[in-house]
């Protein structure tokens, strides 16, 4: 019997100063729009790990996990399949924001002045913002 299984994937909200940190996504799905920096965790690498690469790798910035904030698992937020997000919460602290390859443009938004967003990462933020208050 093949089982299918979701994908493992983890995401960073760093919230600053009222602002959020997004990443402009440069490829399918969802191009040209916002998101939380994230992306897949890699076979054998810890969830803990994958989140701090991946947002090194899309922002430029090196982070700190504050705090596990979430799991997000609708079978129908991302379009390419089944996909589980781990969300967790995190500080900036060292770096210089810059985009890579995976984004175009990465930038901080006021949190209640968001763009159009990617995913169901308007969900995730206005948990984030829910909490914080």
């Amino acid at each position: 019997m093949k089982y299918k299984n979701p994908r493992l994937t983890v995401d960073g909200a760093i919230v600053s100063e009222d602002k959020i940190l997004l990443i402009k996504r440069n490829k399918f799905p969802f191009k040209d729009r916002w998101a939380l920096p994230g992306g897949y965790v890699e076979y054998g690498e810890k969830v803990e790990d994958a989140v701090i690469r991946e947002v090194l790798e899309e922002t430029g910035l090196k982070v700190e996990i504050k705090k596990l904030f979430g799991v997000y698992s609708d079978p129908d937020r991302d379009p390419r399949g089944h996909t589980v997000t781990i969300v967790y919460l995190m500080n900036a602290i060292d770096g210089k924001l810059e985009s890579d390859d995976d984004a175009s443009d990465v930038r901080f938004f006021e949190l209640e002045k968001l763009p159009e967003l990617a995913f169901d990462h308007k969900k995730i933020i206005n948990d984030v913002i829910r909490w914080l208050k």
